[in-house]
């Protein structure tokens, strides 16, 4: 039974500054990509500070790969939502992004000088930190949301759908079948459930949806009718952040798309750009600030890079804000709780999956690299180090290893 202390407070709601402070710190800790982030955010919001109970943030991280964009922004923004309303989700947003944005931003400016970061020892000792933060994060989500041999088989299952079909396509077909089979297998359990504390009314989320659409369809067509470049480089960026499923990495081909093609970056820059963004903090899409930031015509510079950050990320606001007035009622009804039961289990594959392929595949090159992950494993499970410090000690750890080799 699970102790009263241990239970989150949702009727609890935080300063959007506190939200901030918290979010920023993961900002600047937060390496791996969006898999690994979401374990540092299970471990600071369900482990650590408890704003959330396992089954909730099973549930928004279910909600979040349900939806385009970049899955852990959206569940900060979510959690921003659920401990203090929209303000909330606006202070996650900036505390989560402003650090890689603003390093990012300021590479670009250097670009010429800098070069590519993608060799780096200490960038491939941030990948192999990632493999003990996502395996932690897979062991303990799959305790509490795979109690039974149909759960275990809903995960195995997606496990193998995910390395079978290698794209976003594969990870909505897991997410499906998972709901599916729970629908049909998991039926008939009453379960007690704290609803989460939605602190946004309905007006504001169908707002948001018809904004979301309304951008979708508008944006290009003023753009094509005016002929603005600005208006053009909004939505490129806009499109690429409503239309990519998964986020992370999937983005990259709309966005050398939407920018090399045309002529408004070069291919050298892009790339030098890719290798600067795994090497920092927090989501793989503040990638736009550098693009903004180096691009050919105006808008360029500073504001260029915000101006192409605020269009990749607005997409993830609707779409985190418009679903969410209705999510209580879609996870008590009796029918769409057994689904949410498998779809649980079956995030639980989707990280299984994620660890082995690209973060396990990525990082694990030699023996050094293995002993470093199962170190850092230790320190994290064992000794209850703080992941930022496991993160700093990965770095330093495989820089020592590449100076030696």
């Amino acid at each position: 039974m699970t102790d009263v202390a241990d239970t989150p407070k949702p009727s609890s709601q935080e300063s959007p500054w506190k939200i901030f402070l918290v979010f920023l710190h993961l900002g600047l800790t937060s390496f791996g990509g969006p898999i690994a982030h979401l374990g540092f955010f299970r471990t600071e919001f369900v482990d650590r500070r408890r704003w959330v109970d396992e089954a909730h943030y099973a549930d928004v991280v279910a909600l979040s790969q349900f939806l385009p964009g970049p899955a852990s922004s959206k569940v900060g923004i979510i959690i921003g939502v659920l401990r203090g309303g929209i303000p909330g989700a606006l202070a996650a947003w900036l505390g989560f992004t402003m650090p890689s944005a603003l390093a990012l931003i300021a590479f670009g400016y250097g670009v010429s000088a800098l070069g590519n970061l993608s060799g780096a020892g200490w960038l491939h000792g941030l990948k192999i930190v990632a493999v003990a933060v996502v395996a932690q994060a897979v062991w303990g989500m799959a305790r509490n949301l795979c109690p039974d041999k149909e759960r275990l088989a809903i995960a195995a299952a997606a496990t193998v759908v995910v390395l079978a079909v290698p794209s976003s396509l594969g990870q909505i077909a897991a997410i499906v079948l998972g709901g599916v089979v729970g629908w049909r297998l998991l039926a008939g359990e009453t379960i007690a459930l704290i609803p989460l504390p939605i602190r946004i009314s309905r007006m504001w989320s169908v707002a948001a949806i018809i904004l979301f659409f309304g951008l979708l369809v508008g944006l290009p067509i003023a753009a094509s009718s005016t002929g603005s470049h600005l208006l053009a480089v909004f939505d490129a960026f806009y499109r690429s952040g409503s239309l990519v499923f998964g986020g992370g990495h999937v983005v990259l081909p709309l966005l050398q798309a939407a920018t090399v093609q045309p002529g408004w970056v070069s291919n050298d820059a892009f790339l030098a750009g890719y290798g600067a963004a795994q090497a920092v903090p927090g989501p793989l899409f503040t990638f736009a600030a550098y693009l903004g930031t180096v691009m050919g015509p105006a808008p360029n510079g500073w504001l260029g890079g915000l101006l192409c950050l605020a269009g990749i990320f607005l997409p993830s606001f609707f779409l985190a804000i418009g679903p969410l007035p209705f999510w209580n009622w879609f996870r008590q009804h009796p029918v769409m709780r057994s689904v949410l039961k498998g779809v649980n289990a079956a995030v639980v594959g989707l990280l299984l999956a994620a660890l082995y392929n690209p973060v396990w595949t990525s990082a694990i090159h030699a023996p050094a690299d293995f002993a470093i992950a199962v170190l850092a494993m230790l320190l994290l499970v064992a000794w209850k180090t703080p992941p930022w410090l496991v993160v700093v000690l990965g770095a330093v750890a495989a820089a020592a290893v590449g100076l030696i080799n």
